[in-house]
């Protein structure tokens, strides 16, 4: 048999092996530089960011030398797309809203890695934007109050079009929350909202300025009103005592912890005032009657 060179010589240099190999190449080159970037940027969202883009444009120069190995076969290539296009877009119809789901995330600012969203009526810690999915740290579920349930969540792109999203900490790091007092009548209501009011401004510290700072901008960019950031009491009369509920601002990620604090200092302060302030509490009274015997 009769050794052809040339025709070896022809695939070996054929736009699709040359292709190939530059695709090979270029992943080789995208493991290389992801794990350097692991190695060299110590701050972990830089660190992911940087990790996201070279994933990105790894995939986007292979996409490019894909096409560009396609060379003068762009009529039949046409041809091809329009018959398998109407096909694969119905087939795809879900993937093809996730990635437009993706896109509206990072350009319309929906929410960043790291932001505390609810999606799909799931709440969580944003870990990972991907093309297809968001990849979040559960919050709640069979445990109370804002933290980690311990599974990992990944929902669909294409959710930011059918459900509202829910974004924690957007352009305001702070939420609004209550602690509500049942005050039995004949106690010292104004005793009981300073008790409250002041365990309240122990523990906001340096929150209030933060939250002033924060909503002042958030003031200037949406049309919204200038609300009220100072703690404050209101009291609301029921058919068994006197509910008095406190509204006050805390950080997002605090607010199971500076609830739990405020509590402890207002049950301190309400032991210590020695019974001017007595909380009530639903009593039930059962009553048996005896059957008359015949």
């Amino acid at each position: 048999m009769e050794f052809d060179a040339g025709a070896l010589i022809e695939i070996a240099t054929s736009r699709w092996v040359v292709a190939g190999a530059a695709i090979v190449l270029l992943f080789a080159v995208s493991a290389w530089l992801i794990a350097l970037s692991a190695r060299r940027i110590n701050d972990p969202e830089r660190r992911h960011g940087a990790r996201k883009l070279i994933r990105f444009l790894t995939f986007a120069i292979a996409a490019v030398i894909a096409i560009s190995a396609i060379g003068s076969n762009w009529g039949q290539f046409g041809v091809f797309l329009g018959v398998a296009g109407a096909g694969v877009a119905f087939a795809l119809q879900e993937v093809i809203a996730s990635v437009a789901g993706w896109m509206a995330v990072l350009g319309g600012g929906f929410y960043r890695t790291g932001d505390r969203v609810m999606l799909g009526g799931i709440k969580g810690d944003v870990i990972e934007i991907g093309v297809l999915r968001t990849t979040l740290m559960e919050l709640g579920e069979w445990v109370m109050g804002d933290n980690y349930s311990g599974r990992i969540v990944r929902i669909a792109n294409s959710f930011v079009f059918k459900e509202p999203v829910f974004n924690y900490s957007a352009d305001f790091h702070f939420l609004w929350d209550e602690i509500t007092l049942p005050v039995r009548y004949g106690s010292d209501v104004e005793l009981a909202e300073r008790i409250v009011l002041d365990a309240i401004k122990a523990e906001m510290g340096e929150v209030g300025a933060a939250s002033k700072a924060e909503w002042a901008s958030l003031v200037r960019k949406y049309r919204i009103e200038d609300a009220r950031l100072e703690p404050f009491a209101t009291v609301k009369l029921t058919d068994n005592w006197v509910e008095l509920s406190a509204r006050f601002i805390v950080n997002y990620r605090q607010r199971r912890g500076a609830k739990d604090r405020i509590s402890r200092a207002v049950l301190t302060a309400i032991e210590a005032s020695g019974g001017r302030v007595r909380l009530g509490s639903t009593t039930m009274e059962l009553t048996v009657q005896a059957q008359a015997s015949n």
